[in-house]
């Protein structure tokens, strides 16, 4: 014998059916009435919402993309010259210090150095300020 409640008839076996509430209020009610003209194929009367329905944002697209295909000039960033790069890395060896700490003791990441020695580094004031601070050199304009 099983242990547990006992099996005996007083279980209730009926099906148990949940139903969601109906829609309540006014556009509910004019719901069903469009929805029945519907299906009997009466005359149903919509009017379309000034930009209903649609993500304009998402779709639109910039507007000013068409001038920026028709412009034919290749924009790019300004980054640092050859003269520049070349007497950070010479100032950096002349201190005997590596990239990674002449980063620290500007505070910066390596990659910064890294980009600033490579040439592809976008020019800014702050850090190259710090840079002839840290080494103790006048470094070229960076244009």
């Amino acid at each position: 014998m099983p242990s547990g409640p006992s099996l005996d008839g007083r279980q209730d076996w009926e099906p148990v059916v949940w139903q969601k509430a109906a829609p309540k209020g006014k556009s509910a009610k004019s719901a069903t009435e469009v929805n029945a003209a519907r299906r009997t194929g009466g005359y149903v009367e919509t009017d379309k919402k000034f930009a209903g329905g649609t993500n304009s944002s998402a779709h639109g697209g910039p507007t000013n993309a068409k001038k920026l295909d028709e412009n034919g000039e290749t924009f790019r960033h300004a980054t640092v010259s050859h003269e520049f790069k070349t007497a950070l890395q010479q100032a950096r060896l002349a201190k005997k210090m590596t990239q990674s700490s002449l980063a620290t003791s500007i505070n910066e990441k390596a990659s910064v150095i890294n980009e600033y020695e490579s040439g592809k580094a976008i020019p800014n004031g702050a850090i190259i300020n710090k840079l002839n601070k840290a080494l103790g050199v006048r470094l070229p304009k960076a244009k």
